[in-house]
């Protein structure tokens, strides 16, 4: 089934190698989710990137499934951690209480806003019972697109919060930086950690 390429999925695409060449783990944030898990745990990583976080995770003992929504970025990770990367965009996620813990690093802030209630339901039901959930998004106020061309939800806080309360979980926690992305630019980050009951 071909994809069809909006514009953020048509940036990843055409700079799928240049992309995957600059970015470095988030190893701080990574380490946190993993402490929640114990080795062995099967864990979702949506939106993979060059497989860079993928890569950490394996190398420490757990069951990691990869998965990137654009072929391109798919291949660049299937290249670097030398096995299949499947194709995967987030309204996709079918799975049933398959996962420990669920790793979408700067990934769920190109989905829309109209979208993203639907996205953590799926998220929500694809995590066994105390599964763990990470996503970061680039904070802000309403939906727009940035420099590159790229959408973003660009969600508040409060927005945020009101979004993953629909759900039960056990814990959200939404810890709030100021950082950079790949254009360079300033920007504050919402980290969120949650626990589904």
């Amino acid at each position: 089934m071909a994809i069809e390429k909006d514009p953020t999925t048509s940036f990843y695409s055409e700079n799928a190698v240049t992309y995957a060449a600059s970015s470095a783990p988030s190893t701080r944030r990574l380490d946190s989710f993993l402490s929640k898990l114990t080795s062995g745990s099967a864990i979702l990583e949506l939106g993979c990137g060059s497989g860079r976080d993928s890569a950490v995770m394996i190398a420490r003992g757990f069951d990691v499934t990869p998965t990137d929504g654009t072929p391109e970025m798919a291949e660049e990770a299937t290249r670097h951690l030398g096995r299949p990367v499947a194709v995967l965009r987030f309204g996709e996620i079918d799975a049933v209480s398959a996962f420990d813990g669920i790793w979408a690093n700067a990934c769920l802030l190109h989905a829309p806003r109209a979208e993203l209630g639907g996205i953590l339901g799926r998220i929500h039901k694809a995590l066994r019972p105390g599964g763990v959930f990470y996503a970061s998004f680039k904070a802000g106020e309403a939906e727009g697109y940035d420099g590159l061309g790229r959408y973003y939800n660009y969600p508040s806080k409060a927005w945020l919060s009101a979004a993953y309360g629909a759900f039960a979980w056990t814990s959200v926690d939404i810890d709030e930086v100021h950082g950079s992305g790949y254009d360079k630019k300033p920007t504050d980050w919402l980290h969120v950690l949650a626990l589904k009951a």
